[in-house]
């Protein structure tokens, strides 16, 4: 089977069925994202309670992903994702049964919250890593733009359906639909062929396999940096979106439809920045544009608090989605091109504490900042701090160049890989080769 060069990850069966099963699984995800933040403050009016439900369901990923990074590089990934998401469809089960009945309460929200982001803490650094061994080293910065996609398609769909969804028959319908979607992604991670892989440090301590990988990352400079970069946007950037239903029902007048309206307005653009991403061949270039895309996610921000008019403000979250993504799959793609395969577990761990390990604090921190200065102001700081964080990274760069590319041509000589890839001279040919032999 021919797939054109975007599309190119797909030639991967394993990947194929990775990426189906997700993109249903996606779209409840969101559905469920959108009517818990609705039912929260529907139950409490409270833009603290909304930022307290947000730290509640992910500080468990910034405790204990470092755990389930250490597992990651232990034993099968592909189990562990298994695993994960069977668990992430009984707490969604859970939360529909409690909603449906009527039975549901505040605290319900915050013991499913937590227990959500506990399953999350192992199945993000096993999922992120598990991408290479479905599509080896040649293929991954397509499969991650390519996962990207699908996770954006899926946030312009889920909280769209989720607005319709939540306004005509309630919230627990969104809850019961995205435990049901689950079925898809386990389906296909069931399907997969997947060949055993050694796990080198098997026989090491627990704690001392974390603390390998969080060195590897304290002494790694470039990976350093884009980690706190990410960290940063995460932390002052991201919340954004805890503070959505606010901006959606009392400053621009759009009730549950609008807040649905506005996060797939931010969706669409996110999906145009991971599209943009798949048309790539190499990595040249790639760390200014995570540069660019910090500080113009930045600008946007800034620009969607001045405004009032809900359209205007739904039309300045397109670009501003779209730097976002680009900014986070860029940074993935490097951050994993330059590790070792055998610390890539712990390494994505550090990536899910800096990505959403640090939203709780985000979260809390935007809804006492609300709280006290208003959701505008809120949204402006965290946007002026992205762009600061852009403008210190962009000075650092032309440091960081020379060991992130003795890095990455290090790891592709371990994969066997030519080095002149990291010009792009080798994945040139190797497209030329598949158009020749297809």
């Amino acid at each position: 089977m021919t797939f054109p060069v975007a599309l190119r990850s797909l030639r991967h069966q394993n990947f194929r069925l990775f990426l189906s099963g997700q993109l249903v699984s996606l779209i409840g995800t969101w559905m469920q994202m959108v009517a818990q933040a609705w039912l929260v403050y529907r139950l409490t009016g409270s833009s603290v309670q909304l930022g307290l439900i947000g730290f509640a369901g992910q500080i468990p990923v910034f405790l204990l992903a470092p755990l389930g990074g250490a597992v990651a590089d232990r034993v099968s990934r592909h189990r562990v994702v298994v695993a994960a998401q069977a668990t992430m469809m009984v707490l969604a089960l859970l939360l529909a049964v409690l909603t449906l009945s009527d039975l549901v309460r505040l605290s319900h929200i915050y013991v499913l919250a937590t227990l959500l982001g506990m399953a999350n803490a192992f199945d993000m650094p096993a999922r992120q890593a598990f991408v290479i061994e479905m599509v080896g080293r040649s293929d991954l910065q397509n499969a991650i733009a390519l996962n990207s996609s699908m996770v954006n398609a899926a946030r312009i769909a889920g909280p769209a359906i989720a607005g319709l969804t939540v306004a005509a028959v309630g919230e627990g319908w969104c809850f019961l639909i995205n435990g049901l979607s689950y079925v898809a992604v386990i389906a296909g991670l069931l399907a997969m062929r997947v060949r055993s892989q050694p796990y080198v440090h098997a026989t090491v301590p627990a704690w001392a396999s974390i603390l390998e990988g969080l060195d590897f990352v304290a002494r790694t400079e470039p990976v350093r940096a884009l980690l706190l970069l990410l960290g940063l946007v995460s932390l002052m950037g991201m919340p954004y979106t805890v503070l959505m239903p606010v901006f959606a029902d009392q400053m621009l007048g759009g009730g549950v439809w609008g807040y649905g309206t506005l996060l797939a307005a931010a969706g669409v653009g996110s999906l145009a920045g991971a599209v943009t991403l798949t048309m790539r061949r190499d990595l040249r270039g790639l760390g200014k544009w995570v540069a660019i895309a910090c500080g113009s996610f930045g600008v946007g921000l800034v620009l969607f608090s001045l405004s009032r008019h809900f359209w205007l403000s739904a039309s300045i979250l397109l670009p501003t989605g779209y730097f976002m993504m680009f900014q986070m799959a860029a940074s993935n793609t490097l951050i994993q091109s330059m590790v070792p395969d055998a610390l890539r577990g712990r390494v994505m761990a550090v990536y899910s504490m800096m990505f959403i390990g640090m939203a709780p604090f985000g979260a809390l921190l935007a809804g006492m900042l609300a709280d006290a200065i208003g959701p505008p102001l809120t949204v402006a700081v965290g946007g002026a701090a992205c762009l600061v964080g852009a403008v210190l990274f962009a000075y650092r760069l032309p440091a960081l160049r020379g060991p992130a590319r003795k890095l990455i041509v290090a790891q592709q000589a371990a994969a066997g890989d030519p080095a002149e890839s990291t010009t792009g001279t080798a994945t040139r040919v190797t497209a030329r080769h598949e158009r020749r032999r297809t």
